[in-house]
């Protein structure tokens, strides 16, 4: 089977191993393209047979897409990974069976993801069935050059979904969970901001796209949440996800899911944004805008 896999790394150590043995019975090839980690992520990759490229990290979408463009990925078929996801077996047998036998005129597949939060399977509050574009045809899929939330979208073709599962289980502590979710917090931030102020084209085919469950929260989020105000918008969420969308019967651990991605994290995202155009003084020019980013955030428009 000729199935390419593109994982971003840094870091990865505890979860690597696992994602490539998951993948490995139904995968070609596997290109980790790694921002440089200070832990031992790349002996593991290469240790695994993964061809390794290194590059510094700006931010997700432009990093996999520099992946899409230079790693020389030959396979017909191409698969994004994160490295602390893995495939339940039912999903590599269905690959195994299906994706030799796919019709020309389908370029890209859509799998579900389970996602656990501290070895429980989140399975309510809007959270499950969760459906990405996972596998596309080499040369008809790129990446949305966004912030945060950026989704692999397709050139060609049409789509159809696999029944089986990829599995979200990150190993990591809640403090390293908090500390991504604070850098989510800015880079997400920046996609608010842009929505006002319009200071860099946005990429907005993902809205351009078919229907897809992706375009469906894309538009709820740009269209109607941006629209509330902030505060409001965050606790408005978080009712509607753990009442409303029942995400109370998750348990204790999925309370502590829905109430910190689901009202903290957002909140943390809202006070940013006000923080930010605290910052800006009635300077709401583009330059003043990127000015701000790059000498408080590191952020590169």
């Amino acid at each position: 089977m000729e199935l390419a896999v593109i994982i971003l790394t840094y870091n990865e150590s505890l979860h690597l191993a696992r994602c490539i043995r998951s993948l490995r019975p139904i995968v070609s090839s596997i290109y980790v393209v790694d921002a440089f980690s200070t832990d031992d992520t790349v002996a593991i990759a290469e240790s695994y047979g993964a061809k390794v490229l290194q590059r510094k990290w700006v931010n997700y979408a432009d990093q996999f897409q520099w992946a899409l463009d230079h790693a020389g990925i030959t396979a017909p078929w191409v698969m994004r990974m994160d490295a602390d996801e893995y495939l339940e077996p039912g999903l590599v047998k269905e690959i195994a069976a299906r994706l030799d036998n796919m019709p020309e005129n389908i370029t890209g597949i859509y799998i579900r993801r389970k996602v656990l939060f501290k070895g429980k399977w989140i399975r309510y509050g809007g959270f499950y069935p969760h459906t990405l574009l996972r596998i596309w045809r080499n040369g008809v899929g790129s990446i949305e050059q966004r912030w945060m939330d950026e989704h692999v979208v397709l050139s060609d073709g049409n789509t159809l979904r696999f029944n089986e599962h990829i599995v979200d289980d990150n190993l990591n502590s809640i403090h390293w969970w908090v500390n991504k979710h604070n850098n989510y917090a800015i880079r997400e931030m920046v996609d608010l901001l842009n929505i006002r102020y319009s200071f860099w084209q946005s990429d907005d085919r993902l809205l351009k796209a078919h229907g897809s469950q992706a375009k469906r929260k894309r538009f709820l989020k740009e269209k109607v949440y941006a629209a509330l105000s902030p505060g409001m918008r965050a606790s408005m969420y978080f009712l509607f996800r753990y009442v409303l969308r029942c995400g109370f019967l998750d348990g204790y651990k999925g309370f502590l899911f829905h109430f910190m991605q689901g009202y903290w994290y957002r909140l943390l995202v809202d006070v940013n944004v006000q923080e930010f155009q605290q910052k800006l003084k009635g300077g709401e020019s583009k330059e003043d805008i990127m000015a701000l980013l790059k000498q408080d955030y590191n952020i590169h428009i």
